[in-house]
């Protein structure tokens, strides 16, 4: 007779899922305020670094979508809420808005606001767009941080203060060309007329008279 098989409790029985499994993917932008608790006083400093979003930037600028954002925060238990004071830091990649070339730099922005806990007063005497609130046990940084972000970034970012831009005849980058670059410029009026001249005074036209051979 075989032997039995043991049984072992780490073991998943056939059509059954861990709890883990079932529940949905953290998300790192949500803090659980369970730990901090409500006792006004009570601190709670939060040091992460999370992937960017894909929307945190604007027409020209913005964080590319998965760089670092690196968070140096304190989350600060209050009568009306939770205050969230600190700062972050992110890169930024663009172009210039003069000639095009590429732009590289570095963002570190104060934060500081109050999430309201539902049914304060803060709550209560603010409209819905002028107070970020707290959602159960949670705090979403991620709208607050995105608009820190985004409200920062240069609508026409340059690479230099200094960019002289692009060449408005030839499209090339105006720093990279000598000092002397110019084009001529030919009044359209005269187009046709400084044409017609060319043609009439190049050897060999028809109607004109040959130069005489000297003998």
């Amino acid at each position: 007779m075989p032997a039995a098989v043991p049984h072992r409790s780490g073991a998943a029985s056939p059509g059954h899922r861990p709890a883990d499994a079932r529940r949905p993917a953290a998300n790192p932008w949500k803090i659980d305020l369970r730990e901090l608790g409500r006792r006004p006083g009570a601190l709670q400093e939060l040091d992460r670094t999370i992937p960017a979003p894909a929307d945190w930037r604007v027409e020209l600028i913005g964080v590319p979508e998965g760089a670092g954002v690196d968070l140096h925060l304190r989350l600060e238990s209050v009568m009306e809420g939770v205050l969230v004071t600190g700062e972050l830091d992110v890169p930024v990649t663009g172009s210039c808005a003069r000639c095009l070339e590429p732009v590289e730099d570095r963002l570190s922005l104060d934060v500081q606001e109050l999430f309201a806990y539902e049914g304060s007063t803060t709550e209560a005497t603010s409209e819905e767009d002028e107070v970020r609130r707290v959602e159960g046990d949670f705090l979403d940084l991620e709208p607050l941080l995105r608009d820190t972000v985004v409200l920062s970034l240069p609508l026409a970012p340059v690479c230099t203060e200094n960019c002289a831009g692009l060449c408005v005849d030839c499209g090339q980058r105006l720093d990279d060309l000598p000092s002397d670059h110019a084009h001529e410029v030919l009044d359209q009026r005269w187009a046709a007329l400084t044409e017609r001249f060319a043609t009439t005074s190049s050897p060999g036209t028809p109607g004109e008279n040959p130069t005489p051979e000297e003998n």
